[in-house]
């Protein structure tokens, strides 16, 4: 089983891209950022016309996530909310649309159901801004959400997404003032490690140990031709699916097409038969 991770920055402006790449990487599921669309004018029947289930979350200009597959999933869930009932704070990260997620239950009755989260985790501005604190305040609440899902459904979960987050000095081109700079300051990095306490690995880490390796490069001074780029976009999964992880590849291709996504999509392969 295939599912890939894709912040496309815009699903109408990058449809052709979506739907070439989709051509020639058949993957099972295709988790999408920033669809930057309202659910009535996102183009679901461009993907359900190649055989394609849709299921959208989604805003004007801003944000919005999608889960594209192959096969219809179950118990589609939107927001925190949905787990963690109407709260204050709930309501409040809700009006962001940045969280979406599904069971997939292959049709051979001998494997197992996959839970799919898919995230697009607030950029945070800049350090000790409003939006900083927003962006951490959303990682407390999603460490609840998991905890919370876990404990209604305890199956195998993958989370993946545009974390907007680089882990390790290694998932960046240039560290050395990384503590200073947003998506890299150690209490973004704390909050996060805090939600992989929960039983989480970084699949790609699996497979590839060295640094140079990157999800994303600024638009600006040639970032993705000189390589000085960041991995923020990452597949994480609970510890069985980490033992059935058989690939994580990040495909650079996507950002080599005229008017680009600034990120990349990363693919993870699980061999559900080992489960």
């Amino acid at each position: 089983m295939k599912i890939a991770t894709w912040n496309v920055n815009s699903i109408r402006t990058r449809l052709d891209h979506v739907l070439n790449w989709l051509y020639v990487n058949a993957v099972d599921v295709l988790c999408l950022q920033e669809t930057k669309v309202v659910d009535e004018l996102f183009p679901q029947s461009a993907f359900e016309s190649e055989g394609y289930q849709v299921y959208i979350s989604g805003q004007k200009a801003y944000n919005g996530v999608a889960l594209i597959s192959r096969q219809a999933l179950k118990n589609v869930q939107v927001g925190f909310t949905s787990v963690l009932g109407s709260s204050e704070a709930t309501e409040r990260f809700d009006q962001q649309k940045r969280l979406i997620c599904a069971i997939s239950s292959p049709s051979g009755a001998e494997q197992p159901s996959l839970r799919i989260l898919n995230l697009y985790v607030p950029n945070g501005s800049e350090i000790g801004s409003d939006k900083y604190y927003y962006k951490l305040e959303w990682l407390a609440l999603l460490e609840e959400y998991i905890q919370n899902l876990l404990q209604q459904d305890p199956c195998h979960l993958l989370i993946c997404g545009d974390f907007n987050i680089a882990l390790e000095d290694r998932d960046i081109h240039d560290a050395s003032e990384r503590a200073h700079h947003i998506m890299a300051s150690d209490l973004e990095r704390q909050a996060l490690q805090r939600v992989l306490q929960i039983g989480l690995q970084d699949a790609f880490r699996k497979f590839t140990a060295e640094g140079g390796h990157f999800s994303w490069w600024n638009y600006r001074a040639g970032g993705f031709q000189r390589n000085r780029g960041w991995r923020i976009d990452h597949q994480y999964l609970s510890k069985a699916l980490y033992q059935a992880a058989t690939a994580c590849t990040i495909d650079t291709a996507p950002r080599r097409l005229p008017q680009p996504s600034d990120h990349v999509p990363v693919t993870v392969e699980l061999d559900m038969a080992a489960l």
